[in-house]
């Protein structure tokens, strides 16, 4: 699995719930001339409030900061990332080429979640000097090294003395319902939802919503999604709102009024 004549990190990312915490975990391997490995470990403290996407992508780019601090980057031109994140792993490219042109929006026009995480990314492959490559490993597999970093994310974890790295509003649920994105189909149609988490998205300058379909007449009674709206909508409170037609882009298109509940 390793790759020669370059420095090769091995990079994990791990989340709990109740309470939602995460950690990283990450692996620094040098081969000498005649092909004896180097292994050197990296323990960081965890995050509280993390999502495993962010971890996976604060693992990859505290990696490549810590390779220039640690000066490994010296007399090299490649660095291989090996990470079973496939969220990584398929979107490093659209986060260096497309992304940036699109204000940092998916094809379907949605926010890009993460954004801040995947610039900073960018920034730290810019500056180590070396062409960055990233290799997706299968999670769990026999590789020794992949076991080691994924064991070290989770006791990264279990000590979340870090904040979290975004902040979001969160409230219980009063639905037994999981979110299931596209849940509830965008027809248009007006409805009352109650907000469960709330998180703004600087770079879009967008609000993030985590709802549950309160309209009893509604077929979408109870059932949780997740939306995108321009109007502050404070978890915990009820609304009365209008809803686009692209369940591919949900949106808020008009908030009537607040719901006393």
């Amino acid at each position: 699995m390793l790759v020669e004549n370059a420095l090769n990190i091995y990079t994990d990312g791990s989340s709990f719930n109740a309470p939602r915490t995460g950690g990283i975990g990450i692996r620094f391997i040098l081969v000498d001339e005649i092909g004896n490995e180097q292994v050197i470990d990296s323990w960081h403290s965890g995050y509280q409030g993390a999502t495993n996407n962010q971890m996976e992508l604060k693992a990859c780019l505290t990696a490549l900061g810590e390779a220039r601090r640690r000066g490994l980057c010296e007399g090299i031109k490649r660095i291989v990332i090996h990470t079973d994140s496939l969220y990584v792993c398929d979107n490093v490219k659209r986060a260096m080429f497309e992304w940036p042109k699109t204000r940092w929006h998916t094809r379907s026009g949605t926010p890009v979640l993460n954004t801040d995480l995947w610039k900073d990314l960018v920034k730290a492959m810019k500056a180590t000097g070396c062409w960055v490559d990233f290799k997706w490993v299968k999670g769990h597999s026999e590789d020794q090294h992949n076991k080691a970093v994924d064991k070290m994310a989770r006791l990264s974890a279990k000590a979340p003395i870090n904040a979290p790295l975004t902040e979001v509003s969160v409230r219980r649920k009063r639905t037994s319902e999981s979110v299931v994105k596209g849940s509830v189909v965008m027809s248009g149609q007006r409805l009352s939802i109650r907000v469960i988490t709330c998180e703004y998205l600087r770079p879009q300058k967008v609000w993030k919503l985590k709802y549950e379909v309160a309209s009893k007449a509604s077929p979408y009674f109870g059932k949780v999604d997740i939306i995108f709206s321009a109007d502050l909508m404070k978890d915990g409170h009820s609304y009365y709102v209008r809803v686009n037609d692209d369940t591919c882009n949900p949106r808020v298109v008009k908030v009537f009024c607040e719901l006393v509940t």
